[in-house]
């Protein structure tokens, strides 16, 4: 791919390739803002709809069960349709249900749109399958990291602002009830505005649109054989673990921060937002020290310090899992959320050179493992016999399982004659 960066320098929003950065991590953000809008404000809503455990269990499941297919059906319409005309397309259809999930006035219709509205978080592939298009191979971990960092970050400000706009409808008069509704149209703006600033800023390549360029999707068959490469789905299970205890996390943070230590909707929000914030920064380091382990050590070093990492996020989750107290609980926190979003980006300083024919594709399998993580803790936290508590030591041993395998994987970049039969628009 001709005209891909090689430096990245985040105060710049010159060139296409740097307003492609901006946006799609921005759009990310916002999706995220939307996906999780919800889940501060669920202890209003439990009480409102008189949910019990099982059903918020189930609600969980729901808001990242679905989007493991929208992921894997986005990742190929990016290599069909292009990034920028899939981005604009999920964000406007993404944006009704998170307008009409205020309807919701029972369990099943709530757990409906909440399965709805998870779509939208099938934009992650989009924003790593368009970095990818934008830099070059010596700093796509890096970029990759800092566009899914940032744009996770929406996870961690839902928790923090979606509790203020909620306090703030109340402020004017309405009711518990009526706030957490209007309050999400908040997100759903957001959304529309995003919609319009990635149709008329970015484009799908440094060299133009695909239909610019000359590119065709009969040019770019599905390549289905990457279904039995090994090291896409060790990269998966590793996904599912970091990833989707990131989302688990989003889901049930502050319902758990107000069962467990009786705190206010506001601040178990407050704290939930802390463990979200850390990707301002967290994820980008996993992506910037793959980069600088490849450059040193290849692709067997990236692998290696992926294995490294989950398995820190694994002990630091049986730490959390034991906490007593709140203090205890915020530091055990922020240890395990330090290593689980520097799994995330060493994750995918490697998912861009697995395949490099099919970046869409297996982006959206190895983003797709991570929700299916989501949606497996999902059931463990919906039964009626396992705490939270216990909930979250099941899954510190399973991450520490997934870093073994990680660590047995031998990842390795493909041969020369592979690339240079990259389709144009391929990541070279």
């Amino acid at each position: 791919m001709e005209n891909q960066l090689i430096k990245l320098n985040i105060f710049s929003i010159k060139g296409v390739q740097m307003r492609t950065f901006h946006i799609t991590w921005l759009m990310f953000f916002v999706c995220f803002f939307g996906w999780f809008g919800l889940a501060p404000l669920m202890p209003t809503i439990r009480t409102e709809l008189n949910l019990d455990k099982s059903q918020i269990g189930n609600i969980i499941i729901a808001s990242v069960g679905s989007t493991i297919i929208a992921r894997l059906i986005i990742g190929r319409l990016c290599d069909l349709w292009g990034p920028r005309i899939t981005a604009v397309r999920l964000l406007l259809v993404g944006s009704l249900p998170v307008f009409l999930v205020g309807l919701a006035h029972d369990y099943t219709t709530f757990l409906l749109f909440r399965m709805a509205i998870g779509v939208i978080g099938a934009s992650f592939v989009i924003t790593q399958f368009h970095t990818s298009m934008m830099f070059a191979p010596s700093i796509k971990g890096t970029a990759n990291a800092v566009t899914g960092g940032w744009g996770n970050l929406g996870g961690g400000v839902t928790n923090m602002v979606m509790p203020l706009i909620f306090a703030a409808i109340v402020g004017f008069g309405y009711t518990p009830a009526e706030a957490w509704r209007y309050a999400m149209i908040v997100p759903g703006v957001m959304m529309l505005l995003i919609a319009l600033l990635y149709y008329k800023y970015t484009t799908d390549t440094p060299n133009g649109n695909y239909n610019e360029i000359g590119y065709t999707a009969k040019s770019n068959k599905t390549d289905w054989s990457v279904l039995s490469d090994w090291r896409i789905w060790a990269l998966t299970m590793a996904y599912a673990m970091c990833f989707g205890m990131e989302v688990t996390f989003d889901n049930v943070a502050s319902l758990h921060f107000v069962d467990s230590f009786h705190l206010s909707q506001s601040s178990a929000g407050f704290w939930a937002g802390i463990f979200g914030f850390m990707n301002i920064f967290a994820r980008a380091l996993g992506g910037i020290v793959s980069d600088e382990v490849g450059k040193s050590y290849g692709m067997r070093g990236k692998g290696l310090l992926l294995a490294g990492v989950l398995l820190l996020e694994g002990a630091g989750l049986l730490m959390f899992a034991r906490s007593g107290t709140l203090p205890v609980a915020i530091i055990s926190m922020l240890t395990f959320a330090l290593f689980l979003k520097m799994s995330n980006g060493a994750t995918y300083g490697i998912v861009p050179f697995i395949n490099q024919k099919n970046v869409g594709l297996v982006s959206g399998i190895v983003g797709a493992g991570g929700n299916l993580g989501g949606m497996l803790f999902g059931f463990l936290f919906k039964s009626s016999t396992i705490t939270y508590a216990d909930a979250f030591t099941y899954i510190g041993y399973m991450v520490i399982a997934v870093s073994v395998i990680v660590f047995i994987t031998r990842f390795k970049k493909e041969p020369a004659s592979v690339l240079q039969t990259t389709s144009p628009v391929g990541v070279a």
